[in-house]
């Protein structure tokens, strides 16, 4: 730059000297002074001299291992053709020829024209009357001399398939010298697509991204700030993509005065904004429906894909959008990847969040195409999840629910939450359930609140609003627990009154008086968190006067259990009652599987506090140990973390404050992690006692406020009485 601004050329050892006379030329004028140190600060922080020292090493290598064709490959402005001129230029090449492919295929100069141009105007000698003769010459010559040469933005050259097109197949002889082992040449070509001429001898070297250290050193070199997450997510975005790096700087300095983190607020919704970043990605998108109609629209239909929780797809992923294509799809997915439009890497496949932003946008102008496209990938992903074995699975199987979503089919999405399957503690719950208990919470709160209003069918609505006033609870918002629980309760109700008593409803008889204890059932358990407890006794005998020695009488004992608690809590008995020792017996000496389970696992740490406030230490310990043995093999960390509390507490009571705020602090940091509020107030205050009996006021302080602003936001009254009361004990 510096050498073409002062028509002289600028080296290391005159570097110096230059920049004195110039100095002195300009008279001291300060704002020319300014406008040289710009020069130069540009000079330095040009792309294709930051983040590419891995590049550069490579490419040395394979020059030493002997390569003389080399094509770096990547997608548009990642910055291929300024690494190829930068890497030539500092390989002590006696001379550099270059060619820039046209745009435009029609535009594009044949190969006879080039070598001849290079013979005449740069190697000074004649060409032949005939190709074979220049092209002859142009091998003598590359012989004796050292030459660099740059075949740049070759892909309009190519057709479909990678290999020149028919009007221009004549550069495959061009090609077949400069990779003679007898040349001193080395040859640099930059392509968005793979070159597949199997008959040339050459080596694919695939350019990615500058690194996000790169990206830092030039927005800070052009005055702009780049600390805060702004950077590190803008970078994430669009690859590192060099191109879009330069193009985001000019306008963040220009339009936001370099505030980087304002200008992606206002612009993080849409990442192909700026009219050049789409214009780059739309060059990309033309050329491909041009020429492989498959392959363009599969690259369109892959937009669909989210890229969020399941950040790549597999192969499967790909075929099942290749309903249409018969015996080619594995042709149509290389297509893509050999123009480096579809992101691939360990069996796993992507698309460039810029390219996906347009494919998505393309595919949206068919409304039959991206209705079937969506749904043919909520099939899939349905299917494709037999069982649930861990979080991965949930989040494959709940991804259909958003293409549902996108296309408006509400009753579908419902479907997929509602789907039941067996999960990793045996039981064959739907799909929502299941994610609840993994805490897999937001984004299945997230998916039920945008269908729940436009679900018509009421088994569904009811079953939705049960799941999501158990989303609610563990989140803390027990009051809007409770109003979806009493949503489901009125609905099961409604529809068993208008039930004839006959044997061809036994199904339905059997559905809602499923849904009404199980509500009742989870709303004595909220009432309990609210601590009040009056309530909660007076809901827990309810399920048990419904489904005591019924088809449902699991919720009976699992409301009795409830109702035991209560009763501890309340002090109205003097030892665990019936049930509370046969349960236990079953589970701890009898190993009885119906109980000694996963499945139980939740009304395991129930009995462990039972027996706790009854004063049975040693089987109340046994219970919460079990208790967690199941949550840690099935990621259940509600029940693991509940456990520990309870664990704390009898440490607390030997005496040994060590161990006891070893369990505490777990179940803290476990319970502020899935943001279990309820649990995670009850936390603070089991704590907050073990300090103050280990003497550590000030600490037990802060427990007992922590508890105190959970319980304020989940408006508890009762349960701040309590708090206050613990305190002045």
């Amino acid at each position: 730059m510096l050498s073409a601004a002062w028509d002289k050329k600028v080296t290391k050892n005159n570097f110096r000297s230059l920049i004195k006379s110039q100095l002195q030329s300009l008279n001291n004028d300060e704002k020319n002074i300014e406008d040289l140190a710009v020069a130069i600060d540009q000079t330095n922080c040009d792309p294709g001299f930051i983040g590419r020292q891995k590049a550069i090493a490579t490419l040395q290598n394979l020059v030493k291992q002997n390569h003389k064709i080399i094509v770096l490959q990547g997608e548009g402005g990642i910055g291929k053709t300024t690494l190829a001129q930068k890497f030539l230029a500092n390989q002590g090449f006696e001379l550099i020829l270059e060619v820039l492919m046209a745009k435009e295929t029609a535009n594009i100069i044949s190969v006879d024209s080039v070598v001849e141009e290079w013979l005449q105007r740069d190697l000074h000698q004649e060409s032949g009357k005939e190709f074979g003769v220049t092209l002859a010459r142009f091998k003598r010559y590359l012989e004796q001399q050292t030459v660099g040469i740059l075949i740049d933005n070759l892909e309009p050259a190519l057709d479909r398939h990678g290999k020149f097109i028919d009007d221009h197949r004549d550069y495959i002889e061009l090609l077949r010298i400069l990779a003679d082992p007898k040349v001193r040449s080395v040859t640099m070509i930059t392509s968005r697509d793979r070159l597949c001429e199997a008959e040339i001898n050459l080596e694919h070297y695939r350019l990615s991204g500058l690194d996000l250290a790169a990206w830092q050193q030039y927005f800070t070199a052009h005055q702009i700030e780049t600390d805060n997450l702004a950077i590190a997510q803008i970078h994430q975005t669009y690859g590192g993509n060099a191109k879009v790096m330069g193009i985001l700087c000019g306008v963040v300095r220009e339009d936001y005065d370099g505030n980087l983190e304002q200008y992606w607020q206002e612009n993080s919704h849409d990442p192909l904004v700026e009219t050049d970043l789409k214009n780059l990605v739309v060059s990309q998108f033309n050329r491909l429906q041009n020429l492989d109609a498959q392959a363009y629209l599969l690259l369109c239909r892959l937009g669909c894909y989210r890229y969020q929780d399941l950040a790549t797809i597999t192969l499967p992923g790909l075929l099942c959008l290749l309903w249409d294509v018969g015996t080619k799809q594995q042709r149509v997915i290389k297509s893509l990847r050999n123009r480096s439009l579809l992101e691939f890497a360990q069996s796993e496949y992507w698309l460039h969040p810029m390219v996906q932003a347009e494919a998505k946008s393309r595919l949206q102008l068919s409304q039959p195409e991206w209705q079937h496209t969506h749904r043919q990938i909520a099939l899939f992903l349905t299917e494709s999840v037999t069982r649930i074995n861990n979080i991965q699975d949930g989040l494959t199987a709940l991804e259909a629910d958003y293409h549902y979503t996108a296309i408006e089919d509400y009753a579908s999405a419902a479907k997929v939450i509602l789907y039941s399957r067996e999960n990793q503690w045996g039981q064959f719950l739907t799909l929502g359930t299941t994610l609840n208990r993994l805490g897999i919470i937001q984004p299945l709160l997230n998916a039920i609140n945008q269908i729940i209003d436009r679900v018509k069918n009421d088994r569904h609505r009811s079953e939705l609003n049960n799941i999501l006033g158990d989303l609610y609870w563990t989140t803390g918002k027990v009051h809007q627990a409770i109003y979806h629980q009493r949503k489901t309760i009125a609905t099961s109700q409604q529809c068993l009154q208008s039930i004839p008593m006959n044997l061809a409803n036994k199904h339905d008889l059997y559905y809602w008086r499923m849904l009404e204890v199980h509500s009742l059932l989870s709303l004595g358990l909220y009432h309990i968190d609210l601590w009040e407890l009056t309530t909660a006794a007076g809901l827990f005998q309810q399920p048990i006067a419904l489904a005591n020695n019924t088809k449902h009488h699991s919720w009976s004992e699992k409301a009795a259990l409830g109702l035991a608690l209560v009763n501890s809590y309340l002090e109205t008995t003097d030892e665990p009652n019936h049930l509370v020792r046969k349960l236990y017996r079953l589970i701890v000496d009898l190993e009885d599987r119906t109980y000694n389970t996963g499945r139980f696992a939740y009304f395991m740490q129930i009995l462990g506090q039972i027996l706790f406030n009854h004063q049975e230490l040693k089987p109340a310990k046994i219970m919460w140990q079990k208790a967690i043995a199941f949550s840690q093999s099935s990621h259940y960390t509600q029940i693991k973390a509940k456990s520990l509390i309870g664990l704390g507490c009898i440490e607390r009571q030997a005496g040994n404050f060590s161990l006891a705020h070893n369990y505490h602090q777990q179940s803290v940091e476990l319970l502020d992690k899935i943001t279990a509020k309820c649990d995670l107030a009850e936390a603070y205050i089991q704590w907050g006692i073990s300090l103050k009996d280990d003497r550590q006021i000030g600490k037990s302080r802060k427990c007992f406020e922590d508890a105190i602003s959970l319980y304020q936001q989940i408006q508890a009254p009762k349960q701040l009485k309590r708090v206050n009361l613990v305190i002045e004990l």
